[in-house]
């Protein structure tokens, strides 16, 4: 059972040359985490390991984020994103997430493969506002309805920009972060 943590306003920032890496069974309970990440997140290993990886959601990340991950992931199709995580005494810390299928030799999913490195400041100033109007509409609404209405948004905020969500983020990664 995930215990209830009170985010407080502190963020950590990782160093220009830390990965934070985390391998997941297929319904995303953590398999794996490096030192960095314990080390961050302020977790020790037996306190990760077995546990939803969502051990980590920040109440400031919008659930239409995950859905689209989830679906990405599913489809066989890496994701790339932006997200903001909570550490175990609150802080946060801001991610640019490069998750991905990993199969057995066989071709059979196993889990997911994560890597994750420090965002630049101009990244993190381009998804916040985004992902805040996300989880205002989340919110307001019920239900699958809170997450079809932030995915929607995000949506319509992309093709007014002429990209999917990878492109974006794959975008804000070559301008530095």
């Amino acid at each position: 059972m995930k215990q209830k943590i009170t985010p407080v306003n502190q963020e950590i920032r990782l160093g220009d040359d830390e990965i934070i890496v985390s391998k997941t069974d297929t319904k995303g309970h953590i398999t794996y985490a490096n030192r960095t990440f314990m080390r961050i997140a302020g977790y020790a290993e037996p306190e990760l390991l077995g546990v939803p990886h969502n051990i980590l959601r920040h109440p400031d990340m919008p659930r239409g984020v995950f859905k689209m991950m989830w679906a990405t992931l599913q489809s066989g199709n890496e994701f790339f994103g932006y997200v903001k995580n909570l550490c175990k005494n609150g802080q946060f810390y801001w991610v640019v997430a490069n998750v991905t299928p990993d199969y057995d030799a066989k071709g059979q999913l196993r889990g997911y493969y994560s890597v994750r490195r420090k965002p630049s400041a101009e990244a993190i100033a381009a998804v916040t506002p985004v992902y805040k109007h996300m989880l205002d509409l989340e919110q307001r609404s019920k239900g699958q309805d809170a997450m079809a209405s932030s995915l929607g948004y995000l949506d319509e905020l992309l093709k007014s920009h002429d990209c999917d969500y990878t492109t974006f983020v794959l975008n804000l990664i070559q301008k530095g972060g």
